[in-house]
């Protein structure tokens, strides 16, 4: 079986669009949304992409999908000096109840093809793995795990690494990513070792639709997918497990 893994879109349509036009193309069997879909400049839009696939994707719930749900429900509180706040009232007020209900559908981990995807680790959508999280943490993160890979998203950077018997992968973001080079990322899985990927697209045009949207953290975005953050500015922010 043949599976992409797509990360953190973060309702980057351009983005997006680049990846679908290049699985089309190479016959994927399976695509797993690996959660942080619509909280972004174009919610509705890359829900309805992905959605469009039918029975070829399968979609795990991310933090930011279900704080989406809850702004969408009403039960979370808009701070407006919080940017995941404002990003999940942005795309709350963006999207109808079709959307929604998708979103509540995600499903906290999906195994496939002796994969086990899950967004942050299979226990915790918001846990944060890099390649700086210590081995015996990483272990214990996968200790129930009886798939052979582990495919996260998160915190918007591929790397591989290995716990006993179990390899874990990050597919990276393909919206929004913390790489220092442009491009959208992701995660091929076939019979040989992990594909970890990069699509170029046209940066200038996701930035002009990202800008149009009144998107509030318009400039953040921009950042990522021009190469402005680079990974050690990124694992820096960070505080693994």
């Amino acid at each position: 079986m043949r599976i992409a893994v797509l990360c953190d879109v973060h309702g980057n349509l351009t983005a997006l669009d680049a990846v679908l036009d290049e699985l089309a193309h190479e016959g994927f069997d399976l695509i797993v949304s690996g959660g942080d879909v619509a909280a972004g400049p174009q919610p509705r839009e890359c829900l309805e992409r992905l959605a469009a696939l039918g029975d070829r994707i399968r979609w795990v719930m991310g933090n930011a999908d279900r704080e989406v749900v809850s702004a969408f429900d009403g039960a979370l509180a808009e701070d407006p000096d919080d940017p995941a706040s404002r990003s999940a009232h942005f795309a709350a007020r963006r999207v109808h109840r079709a959307h929604r209900d998708l979103l509540a559908s995600f499903a906290p981990t999906v195994s496939a093809g002796g994969v086990l995807v899950c967004h942050g680790t299979p226990a915790s959508d918001t846990a944060i793995v890099t390649p700086r999280t210590d081995p015996d943490r990483l272990a214990e993160a996968v200790r129930d795990v009886r798939e052979p890979t582990v495919v996260g998203g998160h915190v918007h950077l591929q790397f591989l690494q290995r716990s006993g018997t179990v390899q874990w992968v990050n597919a990276g973001s393909v919206g929004m990513p913390y790489e220092g080079a442009p491009g959208a990322y992701w995660l091929a899985l076939t019979s040989e070792a992990p594909d970890l990927r990069r699509t170029a697209y046209d940066v200038g045009a996701a930035e002009a639709a990202i800008r149009a949207t009144g998107y509030p953290d318009a400039d953040d975005v921009v950042a990522a997918i021009a190469g402005a953050v680079s990974r050690e500015e990124a694992l820096d922010a960070f505080s693994p497990l």
